[in-house]
């Protein structure tokens, strides 16, 4: 679309936008002034939903009132509690319901999953990743490594962007599997990288993964309430995601993974719990595991209800408003958030996040040359959150749900007048 400079584009923008009224379903941080915080940390801790404390409070009071009967007899039981999500989840990731459960914490997920899904062997036990994933990631994969009694320095493969260049080519990513294929039992990258910001082409991956017979793998901690994803469609075998960032359930609140359904009858080897036994049979209480079919079989306890409370509140809005239309707004906000960066002409910062719309989420990560955490905190006095990340990077990240156009041109004014 055509950007304008000035204030009165920002407005116009705003008094247009479909999606303006729900910013007034969260709750916006205030300044020591009393004014609205530029809230553009989205991507580490996204913002309350008004809608939370109600969800909360009832199940506080079913537990107060009933006691243990509220797992039976709860306005919302407790007993299915999980079962409550499973069609959002599905329609948040593009999933069927029998392949998306709530559970645990991503990292808690995606060791559960690669017990399942890294089966290394003498001939192919190499892992891929990105050299520049999220550290958990990192210590993840090779601590699996190591579990199997491989070595990480022979085992572990880091996607690097080439010479000169911030972010990876899907080409590169290609060539990469089709050359170290058959040494390859995973390949597990971030549906969006979580320093560039980079979206990555997830079917494309899977495509040239399981045409070398790797299983294929993704962290969605960074896509998921950010991109439009179609899990199912494009074959991935399994995913992970957290709910606190773009999901905005509440710091620490209940992750979900994704299993695909061509799993779901097969014996895979797994870390047994009796919440992912059989329902039907679970209070029988019998010594043998059977599983539930799909990704409910890979769960372990019984969930945190008061957790999945705030998770099931936030996915409400995500169901009504639907990824397509937030999608939208997102392209047009983190476009004009570009447009202003770029009409600054200066030479001091850079954005490294793609410039094709179709490989980024919202969030523009922008490398600082000289003295940007000086920068960082100037910016955090002046009344806007982002976040920082060493060794020079400021990441902002305009969500739909809750940024505004003016939140944008204001936070390109402030920057503007603190760069150096």
């Amino acid at each position: 679309m055509s950007y304008r400079t000035g204030s009165e584009f920002a407005r116009e923008m705003d008094a247009s936008d479909p999606l303006a009224e729900w910013r007034g379903q969260f709750y916006i941080p205030k300044t020591k002034e009393g004014r609205d915080c530029i809230y553009l940390c989205g991507n580490s801790l996204g913002l309350q939903p008004k809608s939370v404390e109600a969800a909360v409070r009832q199940e506080l009071e079913d537990w107060k009132n009933l006691g243990v009967e509220g797992h039976f007899h709860a306005q919302h039981p407790w007993m299915p509690y999980h079962e409550f999500l499973t069609k959002p989840l599905a329609n948040l990731v593009g999933a069927k319901p029998v392949e998306v459960v709530a559970m645990n914490s991503l990292t808690v997920n995606l060791h559960l999953l690669m017990v399942s899904f890294y089966r290394p062997t003498k001939a192919r036990h190499k892992i891929v990743i990105e050299a520049s994933a999220f550290p958990s990631d990192h210590y993840a994969a090779a601590s699996q490594i190591r579990y199997h009694g491989f070595d990480p320095k022979d085992s572990l493969i880091e996607l690097a962007p080439r010479k000169g260049e911030a972010t990876l080519r899907s080409e590169d990513i290609e060539q990469l599997i089709a050359r170290e294929g058959d040494g390859i039992a995973l390949i597990m990258i971030g549906g969006v990288n979580y320093y560039t910001g980079q979206l990555f082409e997830m079917e494309r991956i899977a495509k040239a993964g399981h045409a070398k017979g790797c299983i294929v793998g993704f962290d969605l901690a960074h896509a998921a309430g950010n991109a439009v994803l179609k899990l199912h469609d494009w074959g991935v075998d399994f995913a992970c995601w957290c709910s606190y960032k773009y999901l905005n359930s509440g710091p620490g609140s209940v992750a979900g993974c994704f299993v695909h359904e061509r799993h779901a009858k097969t014996e895979l080897p797994r870390f047994a719990g009796w919440w992912g036994h059989d329902k039907n049979t679970r209070f029988k209480m019998g010594p043998d595991f059977r599983p539930m079919q799909g990704a409910e079989g890979w769960q372990l306890s019984n969930p945190p209800i008061l957790s999945l409370a705030a998770v099931r509140a936030s996915l409400a809005i995500f169901d009504t408003v639907g990824m397509e239309k937030l999608r939208e707004k997102s392209v047009k906000l983190t476009g004009y958030m570009e447009f202003l960066l770029d009409g600054l002409h200066s030479d001091a910062f850079a954005i490294l996040t793609p410039r094709d719309k179709d490989q980024r989420g919202c969030q523009l990560s922008i490398a600082v040359k000289h003295d940007g955490r000086a920068l960082f905190d100037a910016l955090t006095v002046a009344g806007v959150v982002c976040d920082w990340r060493e060794p020079d990077c400021i990441r902002v990240a305009p969500v739909p749900l809750y940024n505004s156009f003016a939140d944008v041109h204001r936070f390109v004014e402030i920057f503007a007048g603190h760069v150096k």
